[in-house]
Formats: structure tokens, C-alpha cells, sequence
């Protein structure tokens, strides 16, 4: 029976974004790109009823998949694997280390609503420097939504609606590509949007070596708070001073009327220092 028969007995839940992958070339991609030998443990997030999970086991020294929903845990237990174990647990709670001390793969088909959260607890965000979940990972497949996906690759160039704070908090901690784009008819029941897959290698370090994670993070909320203001504006609606704004984009040769979205990662990092040096400055005067 094939993957698309086997879908139809499984009465899925529209609450819990349930759209099982049933093309079986899609499931090789995801194999192949993930490089899984003997040697690995892989954590999947979201296996439903187990498609890509039975993949899963025949490469993996152990894999643990953690489902929600108990009714697509039933069918997981069917494949009966030794190197099986299941959690019946929502991802957003799961501490990996409470998993494992090994260092793993992650192989996940999310509901694309809870997409940028499950991004920020595995990866952790840009100020979380000791993320546990994160110390834990080699890399992670992502199945996504493809307008998601183009907005975790994007860059300053990108058309301004993909570039964003969902771009650098995947790319901060993350070299990310998308390596193949799935359509609609690959998951029954179908989407009403195309997905892609998507690669991050996790670094050990962040992208930028900053003096303070956090300043770079309210930075980059404020940059991206109000799309439609320029740089200036926003940092002003974010807290910063006029005079301090005034003077850091000045010396870094930014425009006062430039928006967010023109700025690289990197530029934000400059901007987010010279904020702050002339923060300290005007503190130590006082």
C-alpha cells in the first residue's frame, strides 16, 4: 500500500496543522540531504504516522520522535523498532538534554504555524548564548512553508517583505539553504501552499562577536518593529535616543532614511555597537 493509501485510513487534525508527506522522492531527499549513518542520533519533530520515521531507523543508530498527538503515536508503535523511542510531548517543552547527551540530527516536519518558535527553541536566539538544546545539534532538515523558507535564507538584497527577524535568527546561529522545493500535491491532506526543504548547519559560534547580545537584539526588533519607517524612526519608537541614533548612523555612513531591511546582518551588528559605545559614553559622563 502506498503512502498516499496508508494517509486516508488516518483521520488527520486541522488544530494541530497535520499534512502527512506522502511522496516518497520527497522522503529520499530528506534521507539523502541528512547523511544519517549507524553513527547518529537523529531526534524527529512531528513524525505523524511514521512515513518518514520507517526511513529513519534503517539508517540510524537511534531515533526519537516526538508527536503530540497521541492517535499518530498509535501507528508509530506499529513499526516496533528497537532503535525506536517515542515521546509523546509538545516540541516546545522538550529539553534535548533531558533526551540525550550524544550529539544529534534533527529531521522535522512542523505545523508551519509554530514555525519561528520552533526555530528559536532549537537554535535559541541571538542573546541566548549557552542554549542547551542547541549545544546538542550537528544539523537540522526543516520542512517548511516555501514563503518561510525564502525568508530564512534571505539577506539584504532580498525583496523586503523576506528579509527580517526570522532570517537573522535562523542565520545566526546557522548556515541555512533551502535544497529542495515540495510541492502541494506531496502531503495528503494538501496544503494550500508550497513547501521547501531546508538545511541548517548549526555553528559552534554566532555569526557575529559582539559586546553585548542582547543591545544587538533590541536593535534588530526595533530595525524591524515598523516596516514601513526608516531606520531612524524605528530605533526611536525602540527606546534609543535621538542624539545617539543621530551620531552612530552617521559615523557608520547609514542614511537616516534607509529602512531596516537594508541592512546586512553584519551592519546591524556595527550599528547595534556604536549605539551602544555611545550609550556608555554619555553614562560615564554623567
Amino acid at each position: 500500500m502506498n503512502y498516499f493509501e496508508r494517509a486516508k485510513f488516518f483521520k488527520t487534525k486541522k488544530r494541530l496543522g497535520q499534512n502527512f508527506l506522502i511522496n516518497p522522492d520527497v522522503i529520499d531527499a530528506i534521507i539523502d540531504e541528512a547523511n544519517i549513518t549507524k553513527e547518529d542520533i537523529v531526534i524527529e519533530i512531528g513524525p505523524g504516522v511514521g512515513f518518514v520515521t520507517e526511513q529513519l531507523i534503517k539508517h540510524a543508530k537511534k531515533v526519537i520522535a516526538i508527536e503530540l498527538d497521541e492517535d499518530a503515536i498509535k501507528e508509530l508503535k506499529k513499526l516496533n523498532a528497537e532503535n525506536l523511542k517515542i515521546i509523546h510531548q509538545d516540541i516546545l517543552k522538550t529539553d534535548f538534554t533531558e533526551l540525550t547527551n550524544e550529539k544529534v540530527k534533527i529531521v522535522a516536519n512542523i505545523p508551519y504555524y509554530i514555525t519561528s518558535p520552533i526555530i528559536a527553541h532549537l537554535l535559541g536566539e541571538v542573546d541566548d548564548l549557552q542554549n542547551k538544546n542547541r549545544n546538542l545539534i550537528k544539523d537540522i532538515i526543516l520542512m517548511v512553508q516555501e514563503e518561510v523558507a525564502r525568508r530564512m535564507v534571505a539577506d539584504e538584497n532580498s525583496p523586503s517583505k523576506q528579509y527580517g527577524l526570522l532570517t537573522i535568527l535562523s542565520q545566526f546561529w546557522a548556515d541555512v539553504e533551502i535544497f529542495k522545493l515540495v510541492g502541494r500535491k506531496s502531503f495528503y491532506p494538501a496544503p494550500k501552499v508550497n513547501s521547501a526543504l531546508v538545511k541548517l548547519n548549526v555553528k559552534e559560534t554566532p555569526r557575529l562577536a559582539l559586546t553585548d547580545y542582547s543591545h544587538f537584539r533590541k536593535t534588530v526588533k526595533a530595525a524591524f518593529a515598523q516596516r514601513r519607517k526608516n531606520i531612524k524612526n524605528c530605533l526611536l519608537q525602540g527606546g534609543f535616543s535621538k542624539e545617539n541614533i543621530q551620531k552612530s548612523l552617521s559615523t557608520l555612513g547609514i542614511d537616516e532614511n534607509t529602512r531596516g531591511e537594508k541592512l546586512s546582518i553584519e551592519m546591524f551588528g556595527k550599528l547595534s555597537e556604536e549605539l551602544l559605545k555611545n550609550e556608555n559614553s554619555v553614562s560615564c559622563q554623567n
